[in-house]
């Protein structure tokens, strides 16, 4: 799951690209399994033409240097555009980390034309929704209104990332509540976690520039840094605009040529953001007093653009299902463990557990992961895989915005937006020997951090090395 930071004033969930496979998955009934051969063949022709339908839909442009994807919905009484900016974790350092997420935010505070207490009321009256969300490949501006409102909404987006008013007020409030919000950062387990397993993992790494910045980083902007950082941002090339919902795409483009068509184009050439890779499997211990001990572990995945993705994506929900079952429905050591697969440019799987007894509990995740990377998984296992993401999969496409944010995700990571269609059909070809390969491949390596008494840890499980 791609790490969503920032979602303010009822955004419309672009970032919120990936799930984790945390549901249990539901074995096959003995017909499905005699048939699945049967019928994923007979699903193929039906699978292609639901494909072409789909980029069928779609319609892409260019303005002057910004690619523009426009998706038909006939029907929908909502539009949804989002404005996102490539480069997330790049395009700062560790002395203005956090510059974006605060530009965006007080971008939605108000705008040239519309002042604060303006842009509420009009935002109120039109029933319009204007936020943003931030991670560490892309940040986004994002806007939701219907359609009978589109026009005078689009003037509202467009105005606040075009001409955000930047005014001291504003900033001085924006800012506070940001410092405020990293401040407690390590108040909590979970989120303290985090902050280590970044540390560990993101070491010598773009990423470790945390696009939210730290409480002392972002105490160091002034509103100048948030100018100069808009106008160097403002650059077509930099952008992707996505628009979803019942609009026609030359009508589109009026709006984009009027607008954002304006804008200088700019140099910037996207390139791919370094992969991860871990020599060695090691681990941090931080002490803490708590009443359970937090252990999460990651290795190097394969990105969004990979084949291997899709494998890795069929082994990590099987590998879910296995250690909820060993650590808790069997042993009850654990009230969530988890196994997971990130969707970030530079990708991250791993496992993540509280116990009172996290040795015994991550010696029985690391067996699950060795019995993938040695045995054959059944075809139960992959057609349940295959039910599960079929329905979640499609529910989760229901809304524009999370179809906007699906164009958006596959065009910036995955190789292009119509790759975006193709999700379905990739997990369908996995094979067991797929699965096998990608856990042999991939599973290995893992970082781990470790939050609680440090007496307790027996670092031979963690690591496979005795202590010195």
């Amino acid at each position: 799951m791609s790490r969503v930071f920032e979602v303010k004033r009822g955004g419309q969930g672009f970032l919120a690209l990936a799930a984790l496979l945390t549901l249990t998955l539901a074995p096959a009934a003995p017909a499905q399994q005699a048939g699945a051969a049967q019928e994923r063949a007979a699903a193929r022709p039906r699978a292609g033409q639901d494909i072409a339908e789909s980029a069928r839909l779609v319609t892409e442009f260019d303005v002057n240097g910004l690619k523009v994807l426009v998706k038909r919905r006939e029907g929908s009484a909502t539009v949804v555009a989002g404005l996102f900016l490539r480069g997330g974790s790049r395009n700062i350092t560790a002395e203005n980390a956090g510059v974006e997420a605060l530009m965006l935010d007080v971008a939605t505070e108000a705008s040239a034309s519309f002042p604060r207490e303006r842009l509420r009321r009009e935002l109120s009256r039109i029933g319009t929704s204007l936020s943003y969300g931030i991670n560490y490949d892309y940040s986004v501006l994002s806007l939701g209104s219907t359609r009978q409102h589109f026009d005078r909404s689009w003037e509202i987006f467009t105005d606040a990332a075009l001409r955000p008013g930047f005014a001291p007020d504003d900033f001085a409030r924006v800012k506070n509540r940001l410092v405020v919000s990293r401040s407690d950062d390590e108040d909590t387990p979970e989120s303290f976690l985090q902050v280590l397993q970044s540390r560990v993992a993101y070491a010598g790494h773009p990423y470790l520039n945390d696009p939210r910045g730290t409480a002392a980083s972002v105490g160091r902007l002034t509103v100048e840094d948030v100018r100069r950082f808009h106008q160097q941002m403002m650059q077509t090339s930099r952008l992707l605009l996505v628009v979803v919902g019942d609009v026609e795409p030359e009508q589109v483009r009026g709006k984009v040529e009027s607008s954002f068509g304006k804008l200088p184009r700019g140099d910037y050439r996207p390139t791919p953001v370094p992969a991860l890779s871990f020599e060695t499997s090691t681990l941090e211990v931080a002490a803490r007093e708590l009443p359970t001990n937090y252990v999460q572990g990651v290795f190097a995945a394969p990105p969004l653009a990979n084949p291997d993705y899709y494998p890795m994506q069929v082994a990590s929900a099987i590998l879910q299902n296995r250690v909820f079952v060993e650590v808790r429905a069997r042993r009850n050591l654990s009230y969530a463990p988890d196994a997971f697969l990130r969707d970030q440019g530079a990708n991250v799987g791993g496992i993540s557990v509280s116990s009172t007894d996290a040795n015994l509990s991550v010696r029985l995740m690391l067996g699950e992961i060795t019995r993938l990377q040695n045995e054959m998984v059944s075809r139960d296992d992959l057609v349940g895989v295959t039910q599960h993401y079929l329905t979640r999969h499609y529910l989760g496409q229901e809304t524009n915005a999370a179809q906007a944010g699906e164009l958006a995700k596959y065009e910036l990571l995955g190789g292009g937006w119509r790759n975006a269609s193709e999700f379905i059909e990739r997990l369908r070809a996995v094979t067991p020997e797929d699965v096998r390969r990608v856990a042999q491949t991939y599973m290995r390596n893992i970082r781990f951090v470790y939050l609680g008494n440090p007496q307790t840890v027996d670092r031979t499980i963690y690591t496979g090395q005795p202590v010195e």
